[in-house]
C-alpha cells in the first residue's frame, strides 16, 4: 500500500471497528489499489474486469455492519452477495497484514505533566493496545466469516498476526526542549514508547548506498515548511546514540516510514527521564523530506544552536535503510570527534573469563556485545593517573547482511527481525537485537584493538592474529584501512579499496589521500595522537594489545588471489574460504582472550573470580566482524540451539 494508515481511535467491538474512520480509510485505499491493479490487466478480460470494478466501487462499511447484524440469511442470493463482500474483506485483511503500513498511536502527555504515568506503565499500555487491536481485527474477521459460513474447522489464529507495524505512545512536541530556531518542529508529536511488529520484511525502492553523506555548507532544512498542518506528515523518534540524543523525523509516506521499525530495532530508545529533564537534542535527522533538494543530502553543524542537522531528501534512490542508519551514525561520529573522542567503525565484545577451581585454567563464561558496527573511544584517566581508552557502543541491534551468516544463525533471527528486501538477489538485510542497552551505554577499558584484514590468505598453520608489531606499525594499518568489498556500496565485489581508519563516517580521506573534511580530520588527528600515546604506554606496561586480525572472509573473491594461492593455503575452493576463514580467526581469538585474561589477573593484587576482556575489531562492511563473533559463539557453544 502506497499510503500509511494511522489509527488514533480506540475500538472495543467489531461494530465499533467497522464504524471507525480508519476502517473506512483503509477500505477506500484498498479498493483504489485493487481497481488500479484490475485496470492494468490484460484487456482480453475486459468484461470480467468491468463487472469486478463495478462490484468493488459499490462496497462500503455499511455492508459489513449489515452482515454482522443479520441473524440468518433466508435468501440464497443475499447469502451469496454477503459471501462476496466477506471474501473481499478477507483479501483486504491479508493485504493489511502483509502490504499495508499501520501505526496505532496514543497520546500520553501525563507522563511529563502530572507524573501519573511512568515509563514502564506507558510501555505496558502501548503493548496492550497493540495486542488488543490485533485481537479485535481477528475477532471481527472470524465473526464476518462465521456469519456467511466461510469458517474453517481448524482455526489458525496464532499463525496470523494482525498487529500494527508500530504502536506508539506520543507526547506533544511542545514538551520537547528544542533550540529556539527549531521551534516549528514542536508541531510534530514526539514518540516516547513503541511496540514494533517483528518477523516482517519491507521492500524499499533501493537496496544499496550510492551517494555519500558529507558535510554541507548550508542548513538543509526549511523550517517554514513545518506548520500545524503538514506537521502531521512526520513522525519524530528520539534515540540515545552513544552519549548523544538524536531525534529522527521520518516522513509518513511509502518508502520512508518503513524505516521506523528498523530504527527502533537498531538504536536504544531515548529515556523518558532525559526528556522530562528538558535535555536538548544533540542531533536532528530528517529522512525522506519531499521539499529537500538533491544538494541537501548530508549533515550541517549548526554552531549557533549547538546541534548537528542531517538530511536525506525524499528520492527513490535514497530510500534504503542504509541511508537512515549510516547518517545517524555519521552524526554521532561528528559529535564524538568534536568532543575529543575517536569513533570506531568496529565490532566490539566484552568477554567474561573465569578460572577453573582446580586447574586454574581460564575459560570464557559469557560474551556481551558492545558494538556490532560502530562505537567510540573516550580517553579517560583511571587509577594511577593512567590514560586508558574507554569503549562505548551505539546500537543494540545489528543491520546484518544475510549473505554472511550460517543457517543456524539465521534460524536464531526468526521472529525478532525486521527485514529489508529479502527477495533481492544480493544485500538482503535484517535488523536483529544483539545487545542490551546497559552493555552498549556503559564504558569498558579496551584490552585488545585489532584491524580486520579480510583479503590476505594465510597458510594452514599461520596464526590469524598478529599482535607483536609496534604500535606505529599497527596504527599504519588502521590509517590505510584496506579491505576487499562485497559489492554493497559503489565498489565492485572483489575489488580492494582503502578508507582512513576503515571509514569512521564521515569519510575523512579518500583513496588518493585527499582530505574530505578538513576540520573534522584535524580534530581526529589531534585525538589520534593522544590515543596512540596512550596505547603505546599501555602496550609497554603489558596492559593492552594492538595489531591485525585476518578473517579471510573475502579472500576467495579477491581478484589478486590466484587458484594456486587458494590451493597452497589448503582450501578446496574459493567458496570454502568464506566460512573457514572466520572460524580460524575465532579459534585464535579465543586463545588471545584467555591469554589476555591471565595477564590481567597476574597484574591484580587480589584474586578475582572473573576477568573482563574487551576486544574491538575495526573494519568496514563485510570484513568479518559479525561473522567472527558468530563463529566464536559456535566455538564456545555458549548458546543452546
Amino acid at each position: 500500500m502506497k499510503k500509511m494508515l494511522e489509527i488514533r481511535e480506540g475500538c472495543k467491538t467489531p461494530k465499533q471497528l467497522i464504524k471507525s474512520l480508519p476502517f473506512s480509510k483503509f477500505l477506500q485505499l484498498y479498493k483504489k489499489e485493487f481497481i488500479e491493479h484490475l485496470i492494468g490487466r490484460d484487456d482480453r478480460h475486459h468484461r470480467e474486469i468491468k463487472h469486478k470494478v463495478e462490484f468493488i466501487k459499490g462496497i462500503c462499511a455499511r455492508h459489513f455492519l449489515e452482515i454482522l447484524e443479520t441473524e440468518d440469511f433466508t435468501c440464497p442470493k443475499e447469502l451469496q452477495y454477503a459471501r462476496d463482500y466477506v471474501r473481499f474483506a478477507d483479501g483486504a485483511f491479508h493485504h493489511y497484514r502483509n502490504m499495508a503500513y499501520i501505526r496505532l498511536v496514543r497520546l500520553y502527555n501525563a507522563v511529563v505533566t502530572d507524573g501519573s504515568e511512568t515509563p514502564e506503565s506507558i510501555r505496558d499500555r502501548v503493548t496492550a493496545k497493540s495486542k488488543n487491536l490485533s485481537d479485535l481485527i481477528l475477532k471481527t474477521r472470524r465473526k464476518l466469516m462465521g456469519k456467511v459460513d466461510l469458517v474453517h474447522h481448524v482455526r489458525r489464529t496464532y499463525g496470523i498476526d494482525a498487529s500494527p507495524n508500530v504502536t506508539a505512545g506520543e507526547i506533544s512536541g511542545h514538551y520537547f526542549n528544542l533550540p529556539v530556531d527549531y521551534l516549528p518542529l514542536s508541531h510534530v508529536p514526539l514518540t516516547i514508547a513503541a511496540d514494533i511488529r517483528t518477523g516482517i520484511d519491507y521492500n524499499t525502492p533501493a537496496n544499496k548506498r550510492v551517494k555519500p553523506f558529507y558535510a554541507l555548507d548550508h542548513n538543509p532544512i526549511d523550517l517554514n515548511s513545518f506548520n500545524s498542518f503538514n506537521s502531521q506528515e512526520w513522525v519524530a523518534v528520539p534515540f540515545q546514540v552513544g552519549s548523544f540524543l538524536i531525534v529522527a523525523y521520518l516522513h509518513k509516506s511509502h518508502g520512508k516510514i518503513e524505516m521506523e521499525p528498523g530504527l527502533l530495532n537498531l538504536f536504544p530508545f531515548a529515556s523518558i527521564e532525559s526528556l522530562k529533564q528538558n535535555r536538548r537534542p544533540d542531533g536532528i535527522f530528517f529522512f525522506g523530506d519531499p521539499n529537500a533538494r538533491d544538494e541537501d543530502l548530508g549533515f550541517y553543524r549548526d554552531k549557533k544552536n549547538k546541534v548537528v542537522i542531517g538530511m536525506v531528501p525524499g528520492r527513490d534512490e535514497l530510500m534504503y535503510f542504509g541511508y537512515a542508519k549510516k547518517p545517524i551514525l555519521t552524526m554521532h561520529n561528528v559529535l564524538a570527534i568534536y568532543s575529543g573522542e575517536v569513533p570506531l567503525h568496529c565490532g566490539c565484545t566484552r568477554y567474561l573469563v573465569r578460572f577453573d577451581d582446580k586447574t586454574k585454567a581460564p575459560y570464557i563464561a559469557d560474551m556481551r556485545i558492545k558494538a556490532d558496527d560502530m562505537g567510540r573511544i573516550s580517553l579517560k584517566k583511571t587509577n594511577g593517573n593512567i590514560i586508558r581508552p574507554i569503549f562505548y557502543g551505539t546500537e543494540t541491534g545489528a543491520f546484518a547482511c544475510l549473505d554472511g551468516f550460517s543457517e543456524n544463525a539465521k534460524m536464531k533471527m526468526i521472529g525478532r527481525e525486521v527485514g529489508y528486501n529479502k527477495d533481492v538477489s544480493s544485500n538482503a538485510r535484517q535488523i536483529i537485537p544483539v545487545s542490551m542497552e546497559q552493555d552498549v551505554i556503559n564504558g569498558d577499558p579496551l584490552d585488545v584493538l585489532l584491524y580486520v584484514d579480510n583479503f590476505t590468505l594465510l597458510e594452514k598453520d599461520e596464526c590469524t592474529i598478529k599482535d607483536d608489531m609496534t604500535v606505529t606499525e599497527a596504527i599504519g594499518h588502521f590509517r590505510r584501512g584496506e579491505r576487499v568489498a562485497a559489492g554493497s556500496t559503489q565498489t565492485y565485489r572483489g575489488e580492494k579499496e582503502s578508507s582512513y581508519w576503515a571509514n569512521p563516517f564521515p569519510l575523512l580521506k579518500d583513496e588518493s589521500d585527499k582530505i574530505i573534511h578538513p576540520e573534522l580530520y584535524k580534530r581526529f588527528i589531534d585525538t589520534e595522537v593522544r590515543l596512540t600515546t596512550a596505547i603505546e604506554a599501555l602496550v609497554a606496561r603489558g596492559e593492552m594489545k594492538i595489531g591485525i586480525a585476518y578473517s579471510q572472509l573475502m579472500a576467495g573473491v579477491y581478484k589478486d588471489n590466484s587458484d594456486e594461492d587458494i590451493k597452497r593455503c589448503s582450501y578446496t575452493s574459493r567458496e570454502q574460504i568464506e566460512s573457514c576463514g572466520p572460524t580460524r580467526l575465532a579459534v585464535s581469538m579465543v586463545d588471545c582472550i584467555k591469554k589476555r585474561a591471565v595477564e590481567k589477573a597476574k597484574g591484580l593484587k587480589e584474586n578475582h573470580e572473573e576477568i573482563s576482556v574487551t576486544v574491538a575489531l575495526v573494519g568496514d562492511s563485510r570484513t568479518g566482524k559479525s561473522e567472527t563473533a558468530e563463529k566464536i559463539e559456535a566455538v564456545l557453544g555458549l548458546e543452546l540451539v
